[in-house]
């Protein structure tokens, strides 16, 4: 007989595991034979704990007495398996080499601690355990220490299966590494072996990982496995398996930092006199946070007089106090909160207040409502969350899941508190701007409807739940406002005012941009993009305080340059003015030039004086210094008379590029807020010219491009044009126009 992994196709989860693990047993037994006294056939690693996947290697030591020449029974074994190609990892030791190895490598220690019998002495493995085991809970302290920075290394360089787009399942962060680490840990008797829901969610892990290994995909569960796996293992679609894994993943990371905090303390810090003293059960001092709230040996629990049965306040006390500590509150502190009353409707104002108090903290109130979370609480109190938790969101963009942004998000405003008037619905409304995601429809215009409901219940009286109904509403007016529209144009200002109605409710709506913008991710937060926030704010703040927009006026340095009349290009720093008569296609034309010689356009603005255009560019060089701007003028002379030839030189150089991977293909879209001028909106992969394309192609069609604004977020460009003189016939074939420029597109930023 051999081994076949690929003869089990079609069985997946534990059926599959348990298949090829008997499989492999059997063959490997075949291949030893009897081997006589004396000898054994052991399986650790995955192969130990039966966790096997197709394309698993077979971990496997062939322990023996030391008596007689073992090389031939382990040539019997080991030759076959590599002349099957299946991956081998073996060793050949005494039970005395084994425990010595271990020892001092903490990779083949926990491996012997999966250690089972395949075949030959059941005497000789069970010695090896017994003594294995022995060594493993007196080293225990520096075990540990070594097993808890190998888990903080991985998180660092991998991430957090919980909240990666496409998680990474055995390395990550709550992943199979970190699982494994529990039953390590406990092991050594420091602490209990996990419980069924870790269980479940390291099973879940499993099946899923075996899914992709069945197809040669590795462990990373990535977007074009996910539907593929989802249905092969019942789920309703990718995003319902995406939930469950993240999940699972937040289950073993977090039971994961408990048993750290449990057992790295008594194996590190403390000295031995503590420690003898732990171990013996003696209680330690504690400290008073709030009513009924003390701190313990490093967690929050409940004071003596506490009494959760007959406090509803409590939970949301202890986690006000928590996060003010910076401490994580005790396990069986958590469930012996859930047997607190629910908050009558209205919340009391001093449970509102201590949700603020929570939220307040900023990065500290994280872990601590992670953990409510976990534990069942958070959704008791805020049972509208329900439908966030887990709720992958498929960009790029977002580095978070739903819920996971959320707290973020309210983590970010606590830093901007003292920027606003009213410091609760900044940090309420930063907690909720999003939790319409989930919901069926659009995303603003659901939360809204939750926000109606919610905030009373929370307390909040009439005009307050106004204000948090208009921060979920408005949530993403001042951001798409600032990167997608004119804000020289009066009517784009007068819109912001009019929809936000009042000075302080614009900071307000300010630091929640701000707040939101920080938690997506690190692309979604930029100076430029501050810049742009700003302008905005003072803009709309100034009409709000009774000085409506004026129209754009152009500087003293500008007027010169358009009287006269000669083609010109001035640059101060990184911010460029182009004149030149005005014709079609000249913003195509200057953002070709400006590609050609490694500039990335971030705004683009025109304006046109007696048949003569001014162009103000926002640019900076995207590899190293700015370019020869003498260079630049003459390729300026030289394409407004064959902007043909300069279309080719960017496309040759687009050429020379290596192309950029995106997920998505282009998408165009019109926004009309019949207060401005239609804007169209372009999102595309990352490419040299794109800008060039984009504004070729909308000119040659028949519209006008006023202005420009460009950003670039990950692998993509989301470009926005102010596109005037055009008819409302006529943008079905701009766009068409636009995504045929687009095809093909490759190459790095413009």
């Amino acid at each position: 007989m051999t081994y076949d992994p690929d003869a089990f196709a079609g069985r997946h989860g534990a059926d599959l595991r348990a298949a090829l693990t008997a499989a492999a047993d059997e063959w490997l037994a075949s291949l030893l034979g009897d081997p006589g006294p004396g000898v054994a056939l052991v399986a650790v690693g995955s192969l130990g704990r039966r966790e096997l996947t197709p394309s698993s290697d077979l971990d496997v030591l062939l322990l023996h007495d030391g008596r007689g020449d073992i090389g031939p029974l382990a040539d019997r074994v080991w030759y076959p398996v590599w002349d099957a190609g299946v991956a081998l990892d073996h060793a050949v030791r005494t039970v005395p080499e084994a425990v010595a190895v271990a020892r001092t490598d903490l990779r083949a220690a926990v491996g012997l601690l999966d250690a089972r019998l395949v075949a030959g002495s059941a005497e000789l493995v069970a010695d090896l355990r017994e003594q294995h085991l022995r060594r493993w809970r007196a080293d225990a302290d520096a075990r540990l220490a070594e097993m808890a920075e190998n888990a903080r290394e991985r998180a660092e360089r991998v991430g957090e299966v919980a909240y990666l787009l496409e998680p990474e399942l055995k390395e990550a962060r709550g992943g199979l590494r970190d699982a494994q680490a529990l039953w390590q840990a406990a092991a050594t008797q420091r602490t209990d072996r996990p419980g069924e829901a870790v269980v479940a969610a390291k099973r879940l892990l499993l099946d899923v990982r075996g899914e992709l290994d069945a197809r040669r995909r590795g462990d990373v569960l990535r977007l074009q496995d996910q539907d593929t796996v989802a249905a092969a293992l019942g789920y309703a679609d990718a995003d319902d398996l995406m939930r469950v894994v993240s999940r699972a993943g937040r289950l073993i990371a977090y039971t994961l930092d408990v048993t750290w905090r449990h057992v790295l303390p008594s194996a590190t810090a403390a000295p031995a006199g503590v420690r003898r003293l732990l171990r013996r059960g003696q209680p330690a001092a504690r400290e008073p946070l709030a009513d009924g709230v003390v701190s313990q040996q490093g967690e929050v629990v409940l004071a003596q007089g506490a009494d959760p049965d007959h406090d509803a306040t409590l939970p949301l006390r202890v986690a006000a106090a928590a996060a003010r500590a910076g401490l994580p509150v005790a396990p069986y502190t958590l469930t012996r909160l859930a047997s607190c009353p629910p908050l009558p409707d209205p919340w009391p104002a001093a449970a509102r207040e201590e949700l603020v108090g929570a939220l307040a903290a900023g990065a500290a109130a994280v872990p601590v409502l992670e953990s409510y979370d976990i534990a069942g609480l958070w959704t008791r109190l805020l049972p509208e969350w329900e439908h966030t938790r887990s709720r992958p969101q498929r960009n790029a963009y977002h580095r978070f899941t739903v819920d996971r942004h959320l707290l973020e998000t309210a983590s970010a405003a606590a830093a901007l508190t003292r920027s606003v008037r009213r410091p609760d619905l900044l940090l309420v409304g930063a907690l909720l701007h999003d939790i319409g995601k989930g919901l069926p429809g659009d995303h603003t215009d659901a939360g809204v409807r939750v926000v109606e409901r919610l905030a009373p219940r929370l307390g909040f009286d009439a005009a307050d739940t106004g204000t948090l109904v208009l921060l979920v509403r408005h949530h993403l007016l001042l951001a798409d406002t600032a990167q997608r529209r004119d804000l020289d144009d009066p009517a784009t200002i007068a819109a912001v005012a009019a929809a936000v109605g009042n000075a302080e409710t614009l900071d307000l709506l300010a630091a929640l941009t701000e707040a939101d913008a920080r938690a997506t991710g690190t692309t979604a937060w930029s100076r430029w993009k501050a810049d742009l926030l700003a302008d905005l704010v003072r803009r709309a703040r100034s009409t709000l305080g009774g000085t409506p927009p004026a129209a754009p006026s152009l500087s003293a340095d500008q007027q010169a340059l358009l009287a006269a009349r000669e083609v010109a290009l001035v640059a101060t720093g990184e911010q460029i003015d182009v004149a030149c008569p005005d014709r079609p296609g000249l913003i195509a034309t200057v953002a070709g030039i400006l590609a050609l010689h490694r500039l990335e356009i971030r705004t683009l603005t025109s304006w046109t004086v007696d048949g003569f255009a001014l162009l103000r560019v926002a640019a900076h060089p995207r590899f190293g210094t700015g370019p020869d701007w003498s260079l630049v003028r003459a390729e300026l002379s030289r394409s407004l008379e064959d902007p043909v030839a300069l279309s080719a030189r960017v496309a040759q150089r687009a050429a020379s590029y290596p192309p950029v991977v995106s997920a998505q293909p282009p998408a165009v879209v019109w926004i009309d807020d019949a207060v401005t001028d239609p804007v169209l909106e372009v999102r595309a992969p990352d490419g040299l010219g794109v800008l060039h394309r984009i504004a070729a192609a909308i000119e040659s069609a028949g519209g006008d491009v006023h202005s420009a604004r460009c950003q670039t977020l990950g692998a993509d460009v989301v470009d926005t044009f102010t596109v005037t003189h055009l008819s409302l016939s006529a943008r079905d074939r701009v766009a068409a126009a636009v995504l045929a420029a687009l095809d093909g597109d490759a190459g790095p930023r413009d």
